[in-house]
């Protein structure tokens, strides 16, 4: 059963950036997309990313498009999440996913995804 391990959270301010890593272990990587949600306070998870098996396709969330990008490394079974112009609204923990089929469409559905990991928070002040 495939492990997620996010890390690179943090506090920042508005305006700057952080470098999420989610890892997986125990399981395969290349054949499935990967995702990146997130969970504000008293919210619910929401899409904000997420990448094609192959790498060659992203989708983002409107309110990050511009600001995030994903990318993976197949070789190395990582998926990582640059996030620059950070906002206030972006405080939220974050989790990254693996879908539960292999070589799927992008889809941006949280219940299509499978695996989660424990997810790392990310605070952003004004």
């Amino acid at each position: 059963q495939v492990q997620l391990v996010e890390s690179g959270g943090g506090l920042v301010q508005a305006g700057g950036s952080l470098r999420l890593s989610c890892a997986a272990s125990g399981g395969t990587f290349s054949s499935y997309l990967m995702g990146w949600f997130r969970q504000g306070p008293g919210k619910e998870r929401e899409f904000v990313a997420v990448i094609s098996w192959t790498g060659s396709t992203t989708y983002y969330a409107d309110s990050v498009k511009g600001r995030f990008t994903i990318s993976r490394n197949n070789a190395g079974n990582t998926v990582t999440l640059q996030m620059n112009s950070l906002k206030p609204e972006d405080t939220a923990v974050y989790y990254c996913a693996r879908s539960r089929g292999v070589r799927l469409r992008p889809t941006t559905t949280p219940s299509d995804f499978g695996s989660w990991g424990q997810g790392t928070q990310v605070t952003v002040s004004s």
